[in-house]
């Protein structure tokens, strides 16, 4: 496949991690898997657990929570990197930020997070599949810190989706290519 980024949108359970997974075990390549969750509960914790038994054994994983372009490149280039996902990324980030929430604030960390992680891609030759959810379809969030959240994420999926060579967005498991 090459140099490229790919940038896997949809909503919540739409299929995006199992098919950005399900490409790079066609490959039979070497991948760097980004996992950015953290087990803040028993449940998140589960599906940690679950998602770390559906990988191969022999791709590497590597836990970033925040600064993930500063993380991946101090890890050994492979052929494919698997960022998954920026919505946890975006989630983590926000709760750095001193309460209340100041939005410029969130901003700016985000687009250091962004800058760093793009740097990363730069100088790594691998194609990068990079998973997110799309938060612009639900309902508007009932507090002003989900508001934050979500106007946060998504200024970065547009800026991702920009700089992307292809956007795939996933619905009930179909990938629909959008760019």
């Amino acid at each position: 496949m090459g140099k490229q980024m790919t940038l896997i949108l949809g909503g919540a359970r739409s299929g995006k991690s199992g098919y950005a997974q399900s490409l790079l075990l066609a490959t039979h390549k070497p991948v760097l898997f980004v996992a950015t969750a953290e087990a803040g509960d028993e449940e998140m914790a589960g599906r940690i657990a679950a998602h770390r038994l559906g990988r191969p054994t022999d791709w590497i994983t590597l836990e970033a929570p925040i600064r993930v372009g500063l993380a991946i490149r101090n890890v050994t280039a492979t052929p494919y990197v698997l960022l998954d996902c920026m919505t946890l990324l975006a989630s983590n980030v926000l709760m750095t930020c001193p309460e209340p929430v100041d939005e410029k604030l969130y901003g700016q960390k985000m687009d250091r997070e962004l800058d760093e992680l793009m740097a990363a891609y730069r100088s790594h030759p691998g194609e990068w599949l990079i998973v997110s959810n799309e938060v612009g379809l639900g309902l508007v969030p009932p507090y002003p810190l989900g508001s934050v959240y979500r106007d946060g994420l998504g200024k970065v999926n547009q800026k991702l989706a920009h700089l992307a060579d292809r956007v795939v967005f996933m619905v009930s498991g179909l990938p629909m290519t959008v760019k």
